[in-house]
């Protein structure tokens, strides 16, 4: 992580992910983490993440749960496994005990509270099943869509800005 990336994701409250492997968490190949990613930094030990996974901003994994502490004295703490190709959305939240399947999306403002099985779309808090990864990418398959010079609104000419708001005026459109 460069000096600037790695600044920034301290000041944004985000889980030093080198550290967090160092102390026993289990990452695979191709993590996409935005800074202000939280992971349990006393249990990290508890949490693995598969491979080409992706945790939006603000995103909580945790390992433990204190809410019974000072009525039973003790902390309740539990495995979180996430599989691979998992995306989860901006402010979701995974409890302890959480095992969450290859091929699953988690919508945004999310707490999952429930092992989720593989390929299948969630949302909600606490988090349902929405439907099947299949019925989800079918949904949005087929639709308008804008390449990758439409991603960034900096770079985009009042032209453009103006045909992607005529694309999104009755619903969505999509960024290749």
């Amino acid at each position: 992580m460069k000096l600037m990336q790695y600044i920034s994701h301290i000041r944004e409250g985000g889980t030093n992910i080198k550290k967090a492997k160092k102390n026993g968490m289990i990452v695979g190949k191709n993590f996409h983490c935005a800074p202000s990613v939280f992971i349990d930094p006393a249990h990290c030990f508890l949490i693995s993440i598969g491979d080409d996974c992706t945790f939006t901003a603000k995103v909580h994994i945790l390992a433990h749960d204190a809410s019974i502490k000072r009525h039973l004295g003790y902390t309740k703490i539990g495995k979180v496994s996430i599989g691979n190709r998992v995306f989860l959305g901006v402010g979701t939240v995974i409890l302890p005990g959480v095992m969450i399947g290859d091929d699953v999306i988690v919508g945004a403002g999310s707490v999952v509270t429930k092992s989720i099985p593989p390929r299948e779309v969630w949302a909600g808090s606490p988090a349902k099943k929405i439907c099947s990864l299949e019925e989800y990418l079918a949904k949005h398959s087929g639709k308008q869509h804008f390449g990758k010079d439409y991603y960034l609104s900096s770079n985009l000419s009042e032209g453009k800005k103006n045909e992607i708001r005529q694309a999104v005026e009755n619903g969505t459109a999509y960024i290749v």
